[in-house]
């Protein structure tokens, strides 16, 4: 029995849906299947007592026959499959269950086998395989659902293998059938001999003088939660989780007025700058084309999370349509902030000082190599911050010894890591002060009339609504940020309630115009998009990204209907971006590199919101305080 119409599906949902898509039978008797998700707009009208049940559209495959959308009614009654939409059959994204399957078949291909010979490498049964989506490069495959594969061997079944990279070898493989059609042979180069492995102690004995560091709350942490439901320190939101964006949050309050209907990183696009054969088909769409739910990590306290912990698990569909379980999927916990706010009376030698305390909903999701963290924060002042952590291995190439890498960087004996960047769609369903926004850039310019600006120092900040749908990019020199401001509520200066929105870290594609990398992803050559709310403009990449035609569908395509983003129900797309020069250091494993996006109240309220915090050594029960 679900407690609110807005929670994740249950692995018992799940059962029933699936079961209810296998009676009709025209997927067959083994369908595949890529993730169950819950139907939000529908949620929303239950929540607002317009409807009942609970609806959830799977997407389904039957292997030369056909891929569908199908919506499924669960009620009392049970569960049917009331709709079925045709899919074109290439689209829906990779599974686990069919990224395993391409591996074992290149294992098992005599073809594959002898281009491993001629490498020496005899045992492929120590040879992983990452099933890789084709990335606008299906020319030869037309028609086809196939995929290629990178290839990685181990000297043993413990080895890290993502340090010895098979470079030259492309295997092919039909995802239909798992025929592998073709071994791409560019060449023998030597497999590094150098290993990479991350146990303790493999490069030496362990660094001395670390002592323990506890988190300690006595009292239990300052959070509630009841269900899905969290309440803390004015906040009130709903936590979720997708197969396709893994953690959402849900309808964000602040001292009990309304800041956001929704929020995710809603697809992440990882384009590689390398031209060699093993690199130049790289560029992923890593949610669009695999799901983040899949991917998302088992957290354990102590390690990823420290603390006093409260843990969401997660449920996925799996590819052959069972529930998949993830314990301890997302992690929430409260951390000390350093100081909220201080100020030190010189005149009268009295000093005022607040601590910071912040809540983190966390999450990791592992793609293959690379490992991501994306942390939501919420702060005391209101303020927002999504921090997105980057580690985990590079991806690698090979490399004859002596050569030089013009498009990455040498970390090993015969590896070189190739320039690469990662950005990151995150979806905003504003709902500042109500649901109807809209959206201002401001920027800073120097006053060009002598007449006001006599001392030559006079700076104005310019406001520039933006009234029709459409992206803008960032520009620190200018300090260019966005106000998302209510269309109906104003503060007690007249100035509509608003939050800012500020984007620090950001970058730009280097690809040609006619790459297959500027082309696929358009919505990395802005860094704000907005559009007003549609139900069914849910990814900023476009809903099927696999095997699309470069640039089909997504934020860029639909903003050319010119519709109107002022004082509507509003969704702003912000793109975080890095791009990655590799550096030795980041060899064999990567210290995290992070990157944020941040939400700040901008005339949301009327002063400080945080002077109601407790002088932390009163609230500790010491006897003293910070004020002297």
């Amino acid at each position: 029995m679900r407690s609110h119409p807005l929670d994740p599906p249950t692995p018992a949902e799940i059962e029933l849906a699936v079961a209810a898509v296998r009676a009709d039978g025209r997927a067959g008797v083994r369908p595949r299947f890529w993730g169950i998700t819950l139907d939000e707009a529908h949620a929303r009208k239950v929540v607002a007592g317009d409807a009942s049940g609970v609806r959830f559209g799977l997407v389904v495959m039957a292997p030369g026959a056909g891929a569908w959308e199908v919506d499924v009614a669960l009620d009392d009654a049970g569960a049917t499959a009331v709709a079925w939409r045709d899919v074109d059959p290439r689209r829906p994204g990779i599974t686990s269950d069919e990224a395993r399957a391409a591996a074992q078949a290149c294992r098992e291909s005599p073809l594959f086998q002898e281009v491993m010979a001629r490498r020496g490498i005899h045992d492929v049964s120590l040879c992983m395989v990452d099933a890789e989506s084709m990335g606008g490069f299906e020319e030869k495959y037309a028609g086809r659902r196939v995929t290629w594969g990178t290839v990685w061997h181990r000297t043993d079944i413990e080895d890290n293998g993502y340090a010895r990279p098979v470079q030259g070898v492309v295997p092919i493989i039909d995802m239909a059938t798992m025929e592998v059609l073709d071994v791409e042979d560019h060449g023998v180069i030597p497999v590094s001999e150098e290993a990479g492995p991350l146990t303790t102690g493999a490069f030496g004995p362990d660094r001395e003088g670390l002592k323990p560091l506890d988190v300690v709350q006595p009292e239990g942490p300052s959070f509630s939660v009841d269900g899905w439901q969290v309440d803390w320190q004015g906040w009130k939101f709903r936590v979720g989780f997708t197969h396709r964006e893994g953690l959402v949050l849900y309808d964000l309050e602040f001292q009990g007025r309304s800041v956001l209907k929704r929020a995710a990183c809603n697809e992440m696009y990882v384009p590689y700058l390398d031209s060699n054969s093993t690199q130049y088909r790289k560029n992923f769409f890593d949610w669009g084309e695999y799901g983040a739910g899949p991917l998302t990590n088992s957290l354990a306290l102590g390690c990823d999370c420290l603390g006093v912990i409260y843990y969401f698990d997660g449920t996925h569909l799996g590819g052959y349509g069972d529930p998949v379980s993830i314990q301890n999927a997302i992690c929430m916990h409260e951390e000390d902030a350093s100081i909220l706010w201080k100020h030190n009376d010189l005149r009268r030698g009295v000093s005022e000082v607040r601590r910071s305390r912040r809540l983190i909903i966390s999450n990791f999701q592992t793609v293959a190599n690379y490992d991501y963290g994306f942390y939501w924060t919420l702060y005391q002042d209101g303020r927002i911050e999504l921090e997105v952590k980057l580690t985990g291995l590079l991806s690698a190439s090979g490399i004859e010894e002596g050569a030089e890498a013009p498009y990455g960087r040498i970390v090993s004996k015969n590896v070189q890591t190739p320039i690469h960047q990662h950005y990151f769609g995150i979806r905003l369903d504003t709902a500042i002060d109500g649901s109807l926004n809209r959206l201002v850039e401001e920027h800073a310019e120097g006053e060009k009339d002598p007449a006001l600006n006599p001392y030559g120092n006079a700076v104005r900040y310019v406001r520039e609504p933006l009234t029709v749908e459409g992206g803008q990019r960032n520009d620190p020199s200018i300090a260019r940020h966005w106000r998302i401001e209510s269309a109906e509520k104003t503060n007690r200066y007249g100035d509509p309630t608003a939050y800012r929105l500020v984007i620090p870290n950001t970058t730009r594609s280097f690809g040609l115009p006619e790459s297959v990398m500027s082309r696929r992803a358009p919505f990395i050559h802005q860094h704000v998009w907005a559009t007003p709310y549609a139900e069914d403009e849910q990814f900023i990449g476009g809903q099927y990204p696999n095997h699309a035609e470069p640039g089909e569908d997504g934020v860029h395509v639909w903003q050319e209907q010119q519709r109107s983003i002022d004082g509507v129900p509003l969704v702003v797309w912000p793109v975080l971006g890095v791009h990655h020069l590799p550096r030795p250091e980041q060899w064999p494993v990567m210290p995290v590199e992070a990157i944020h996006l941040v939400l700040e109240p901008d005339g949301f309220f009327d002063r400080n919101p945080a002077l109601d915090i407790p002088d932390p050594a009163a609230a500790r029960g010491s006897g003293s305080s910070c004020c002297s």
